[in-house]
Parts: structure tokens; C-alpha cells; sequence
């Protein structure tokens, strides 16, 4: 970031035409670029630790949910009162039934933190945004892009109890749709917050040499078909947690003694195959993965010989690299891991 800032602050003070979102100076640039790299660190931390909390089942261990947050329980009467409201849930009755009070303790916990840390980040983001736009930093254009993030943001509390209450209904797990809708949107606030800060400290491909804002152009149009390939998958991967597909194969690369299991298009009407069938869920996933690799690296491969900026080449190096880790994570999990495959997908999408 600060290689980008810098080149970026080149010339474009005497430049005319250029349309910054902070208006304020060089410094002033920096203050909110950093301010919005620390908000998506936040969200990428939050989704990664909402993909713990799958992993340990502990996204129903609180039966209730307010908007303006609560009190954990401070007593063992309040514990109590917690933990008799936990055993009138589904999760209880069908899978946890007999568990000590210490075990929904440590659930208890997990759910809790990761709701606390979601309002932190709300706070985070929003002291930093006032005082930004009280010293004229900010302008109307950003303002309105970050508003927008804000009331997202905010959106994702009450799309994540949506989610949590479907599990507290019947079945005691959550509803997979309601899941890839959580999930989507959480992708979509640290994307949002990401391009956002590159376009703060980096508003238009450093001029220097045309043949860099050429090359940049090149990859623009070559990076947004991939990261729709790289969306799809993560949301795949929202359905192969929320039906617990990870369970039904734990063998990599045949699914079990086959490519392609049977009863693959069972469901009737055939579209339900491709969001609740676990085998077709998974070997969706299993493509689109192996899909998204693929237009990763060729998109590595047909950029080499592209003039780029060290920073946008620096970039494309490290999408591989993070894409490479995500194929060793998801296998491994896969095949060493199977009794948390329940979230595994899920928690490999956090890495990405």
C-alpha cells in the first residue's frame, strides 16, 4: 500500500482531470487508506472466524439475538437460564442432547465473540468515518460508496440471525440458502472495502509509461470473468456447509470409488440437485474449484509478458499464491479432517 500511495501521490497534484476520492492531500490519503486496508482486514477476520465457529458448531448455541447487543452471562443462575433456553432447541434435542453445561459454555463463547467482534468492527468503522468527514476529507462521492458499506455492514447482523434462526426452527442446522446469503454478503462488504482503499491510494494506474496504463487495462479485463469464477465458487462452498456435503466423501480426487457418484440428480425438480443433493453440491464445488485454479494460473500465464507496475504484478503473484494455499487447505481437510468437514468448505473460503 504504501509503494502504491506513493506512486500514486506522483504528479497528481499538478494533474488535472483526476477524479480522487480524497481530496485533502497526500497524508490525508494515507490516513483513509489505512483506515479502510484495517476495515477489510476486520471483515476478512470475521469471516474466518465465523468459519471457526461452523467448524465447532457453535453458531446455535444462542437462541436469541438484539440489535443493540448484550450482556454475556455473568452468573450461574444466568448460565443456567442460557443454557435451559439451548436445551429447547433442535441442535440440543438431536445432537448435543446430555452436554455439560462447561461444553455449551465453550460454544456459548465462540457465538458470542464472533457476534461481539462483528459490532466492534461496526464501531471501527464508523468513529474513523465521522471524524474523516468532519475534517473534509472525505468526498460526496466516497461518502455515499462508504454509506452504502456501512448499512451493509449492519445488514449482515440481521442476515446472520436470518440464518441462525432457520437452525432454531426444525432441523438443527441452518438453512444452506441462508448461509451462501450470509456468506455472499460478507464477501461482498471486503471486497467493497478493498477496492474502495486501492482506489483511495491508487485512483488510476500510475502513468509513468503508457505501456503500463495499457497493461493495466489488459489485466482489468482479463481479472473480472475470474473473480466471477472465484465468487461462484465461494458461494458453492457456502452450500457444501450449509448441507453438510463435506461429510458424505473424504477421499480427493475420486469421490469415494468414483468421478461422479450416483443419485446425482435424484431431487425432483432438477434445479434442487444443484443447491441440496450433497453429491452434486460437492462435485459442483470440486469443478468450480478446480475451475477458478485453473483461470487463476492462466491469468498469471497471460500476463507475464505484459508491462505492469510492480504492484498490480505483485498482486497477481499473490492471488496464485493464496489460490494455491486454498487447494492444500481444502485437501487436506478433506482427507485429514473429516470430523469438522462439516465447515470445511466454508472455513477454506475464509482463506481466500
Amino acid at each position: 500500500m504504501r509503494n502504491s500511495s506513493t506512486v500514486a501521490s506522483v504528479g497528481l497534484e499538478s494533474k488535472e482531470g483526476v477524479k480522487l476520492l480524497v481530496t485533502a492531500g497526500p497524508h490525508a490519503r494515507k490516513m483513509v487508506g489505512i483506515w479502510l486496508f484495517g476495515s477489510a482486514a476486520w471483515v476478512f477476520s470475521m469471516v474466518i472466524l465465523g468459519g471457526v465457529t461452523r467448524l465447532t458448531r457453535s453458531g446455535l448455541s444462542m437462541t436469541d439475538w438484539k440489535f443493540t447487543g448484550q450482556l454475556p452471562p455473568l452468573s450461574d443462575e444466568e448460565w443456567s437460564k442460557e443454557f435451559e433456553k439451548y436445551k429447547q432447541s433442535p441442535e440440543y434435542k438431536r445432537v448435543n442432547k446430555g452436554m455439560s453445561l462447561d461444553d455449551f459454555k465453550f460454544i456459548y463463547w465462540m457465538e458470542y465473540g464472533h457476534r461481539m467482534w462483528g459490532r466492534a468492527l461496526g464501531l471501527m468503522f464508523a468513529v474513523p468515518f465521522s471524524y474523516f468527514l468532519r475534517k473534509g476529507y472525505i468526498t460526496v462521492q466516497l461518502g455515499l460508496r462508504l454509506s452504502g458499506l456501512f448499512a451493509l455492514g449492519a445488514g449482515q447482523g440481521m442476515i446472520g440471525w436470518w440464518m441462525v434462526k432457520s437452525g432454531l426452527e426444525a432441523e438443527p442446522r441452518v438453512s444452506p440458502y441462508r448461509l451462501a446469503a450470509h456468506l455472499t454478503s460478507a464477501f461482498a462488504i471486503y471486497t467493497g472495502l478493498f477496492w474502495t482503499a486501492l482506489s483511495v491510494v491508487m485512483p488510476e494506474p500510475p502513468a509513468e509509461s503508457v505501456t503500463w496504463v495499457r497493461g493495466a487495462a489488459k489485466v482489468k479485463r482479463l481479472a473480472l470473468p475470474v473473480g466471477l469464477i472465484v465468487g461462484i465458487t465461494a458461494v458453492s462452498g457456502a452450500f457444501v456447509a450449509g448441507n453438510d456435503a463435506g461429510r458424505a466423501y473424504n477421499t480427493f480426487p475420486k469421490m469415494g470409488d468414483t468421478w461422479i457418484p450416483d443419485g446425482i440428480f435424484e431431487m425432483k425438480p432438477l434445479i434442487r440437485n444443484f443447491f441440496e443433493n450433497t453429491a452434486t453440491v460437492q462435485l459442483d464445488h470440486r469443478i468450480l474449484a478446480t475451475t477458478t485454479l485453473a483461470s487463476i494460473s492462466a491469468l498469471w500465464w497471460f500476463t507475464r509478458k505484459v508491462d505492469l507496475h510492480p504492484a498490480v504484478r505483485s498482486l497477481i503473484g499473490s492471488t496464485v499464491g493464496m489460490t494455491l494455499l486454498q487447494v492444500y487447505l481444502a485437501i487436506r481437510l478433506l482427507l485429514h479432517l473429516p470430523f469438522i468437514l462439516g465447515g470445511s468448505s466454508l472455513f477454506c473460503e475464509c482463506v481466500m
